[in-house]
């Protein structure tokens, strides 16, 4: 938001909830919002200008590519780790081409150090790729993650042409 995307979709079927507050990007009066409707709401207060498509869903295998046809970019960031691997399959099948960012191994805490960026063809995983969520997961190791492939992810919509 901050580096002036133009279009963002967001796509969630979940509502904040208490646990929800100590790594996501909600507030205590959001518990029990829709995550799409209080996420484009903080998002907005960012940055007005940038067109924020919500859709309020649950993915699976036969409607994880409808939403995102016309991305640039897709950004996973799911905790179910069946679920991650289900979205990253079905997006190199579904929408070939597109640059695809994901986090594996952010929880716990500490370890700092650890966490890389892996670059493949077609897809970038950032995190330790070996914590696993039985730690916990913690504000600052998300926050650290989310800013390396936020980094990532405006790295290449500047550089993709």
């Amino acid at each position: 938001m901050r580096a002036g995307i133009g279009r963002l979709v967001i796509v969630d079927y979940d509502s904040v909830e208490l646990p929800n507050l100590n790594r996501q990007f909600y507030f205590q009066d959001q518990i029990g919002y829709p995550k799409v409707e209080a996420l484009s709401y903080n998002l907005g207060l960012i940055n007005p200008d940038v067109i924020i498509e919500t859709q309020c869903k649950m993915l699976d295998e036969e409607t994880a590519c409808e939403f995102f046809q016309d991305c640039d970019a897709l950004v996973e960031a799911v905790d179910a780790e069946e679920t991650k691997v289900m979205l990253l399959e079905s997006w190199m099948r579904g929408l070939p081409g597109r640059r695809i960012f994901s986090c594996s191994g952010i929880a716990g805490h500490g370890g700092t150090d650890l966490l890389r960026v892996d670059r493949r063809r077609g897809l970038t995983i950032v995190g330790d790729q070996a914590s696993e969520l039985l730690q916990g997961t913690l504000s600052s190791r998300v926050a650290i993650v989310a800013g390396m492939m936020a980094n990532e992810v405006i790295e290449y919509l500047l550089h993709k042409d």
